[in-house]
């Protein structure tokens, strides 16, 4: 049996981590959290569950391959973090451009 204080505690993370990726402040260590604790959850509830795993094997895998994709992405140009610390700008030199 769960305790009945993981459901909460695991949503007031989630809402969490969702707000911060919605503003875009720290953008990959909020990913990674988020999957990491998509991937908790979804252990916990598989061992309680019995019914639709299937179902819900498929919505956590969806959410966490986000997160990971958001993760590779980074923040984009209106975020916190591009206000926090800057756009970054990647220059490739010349002599290393394909012809």
């Amino acid at each position: 049996m769960l305790d009945p204080w993981v459901h909460p505690i695991l949503a007031l993370l989630v809402i969490a981590f969702c707000v911060a990726i919605l503003i875009g402040l720290i953008t990959p260590v909020v990913s990674i959290a988020a999957a990491v604790t998509q991937t908790v959850s979804y252990v916990i509830f598989f061992l309680a569950a019995d019914a639709h795993r299937a179902q819900n094997f498929v919505r956590c895998a969806e959410i966490t391959l986000l997160c990971v994709a958001l993760t590779l992405l980074g923040p984009g140009a209106w975020a916190c973090d591009a206000a926090l610390f800057g756009r970054r700008e990647i220059v490739i030199p010349k002599d290393r451009r394909p012809l």
